[in-house]
């Protein structure tokens, strides 16, 4: 089992009282992921850990996986493989940046090897099988899938829903990257219970990219909502109204979110509520997956927090 993990017992479940949903009498819980760790924080600890748990009952000593510049999967495999004795290498998409963004400096300062791709070669690796990556792919390394989209991932995104009764309510939210936390939400979720996820990529329609196949049950699939309208430009893009909506967020909850995640689920769910998607009454669960360090590549200035 993992030697070093994170403390789950900062994780909260703190009421977010909005205007919005006082207007239409809805009930909103966050579930403060965010506490567990700095840099292993959010969904990221429970996407990594069976796959920490099977690199060591398979004696690997390297863990090499794939993401961009402003990936919390990439920081967050660089700390827990330091944590627990792995050495590390992130494949990372797009050319090197001067400076580096604060999330690839924070990964290399964890011992982690960056190696640049651009983005054909990145997307070759990234979908090609283990055995066709020989260069990397050796016997001592463990390939995990871009943001822990697997088997070993989706299993741990399961266990989020395991911290807290989640039976009470009718929505359960989250930010939506490779759609791998989705399905361990998906898959753990009561049968009447919606799931809406909050694409923050460019380009995503119908339930993209969560793939069906992760999904146990194929007849939950029927209750579920991805929102592509509220990425802001695209993975990692923002502008002023989303820097305003973080700001005044925090200043009226002290809940911090990043740009790049939690700021646009945030935005969308009020968004929502506004124009009466959840029912009245509606009791709604919402998953702060951390992600705060990435605020640290912007500008100074820009966030209140």
């Amino acid at each position: 089992m993992v030697d070093l993990i994170p403390d789950l017992n900062n994780i909260s479940l703190e009421n977010w009282d909005h205007p919005v949903f006082r207007e239409h009498e809805l009930h909103a819980d966050i579930l403060r992921l965010d506490k567990i760790h700095p840099e292993i924080s959010g969904n990221k600890w429970f996407k990594l850990k069976y796959y920490l748990r099977k690199a060591k009952e398979e004696n690997k000593h390297t863990l090499i996986s794939f993401g961009g510049a402003y990936s919390n999967h990439i920081l967050a495999l660089a700390a827990a493989a330091a944590m627990n004795g792995f050495a590390s290498m992130g494949l990372i998409r797009g050319e090197e940046s001067r400076p580096l963004s604060h999330t690839m400096a924070s990964a290399k300062e964890f011992g982690m090897k960056l190696q640049f791709l651009s983005r054909p070669e990145y997307n070759d690796r990234k979908n090609s099988e283990a055995k066709n990556n020989p260069d990397l792919f050796t016997p001592d390394t463990l390939l995990i899938p871009e943001g822990g989209a697997g088997d070993e991932g989706i299993r741990g995104a399961e266990d989020i829903l395991s911290v807290i009764p989640f039976t009470g309510y009718s929505h359960i939210c989250c930010a939506v990257g490779t759609g791998a936390t989705l399905a361990g939400l998906i898959n753990r979720s009561e049968r009447n219970q919606k799931i809406i996820g909050v694409s923050v990529l460019k380009g995503t329609r119908d339930l993209n990219p969560l793939d069906p196949s992760w999904i146990n049950n194929k007849s939950k699939l029927d209750h579920v909502s991805i929102i592509h309208q509220d990425h802001f430009g695209g993975y990692a893009k923002y502008n002023q109204l989303l820097l305003d909506f973080m700001n005044d967020i925090f200043t009226k909850s002290g809940i911090p979110t990043d740009f790049v995640y939690t700021g646009k689920l945030f935005y969308s769910i009020v968004r929502m509520a506004g124009d009466n998607f959840f029912p009245v009454r509606g009791k709604i669960l919402i998953l702060h997956t951390g992600g705060i360090q990435g605020n640290r590549s912007l500008p100074p200035g820009l966030l209140q927090f």
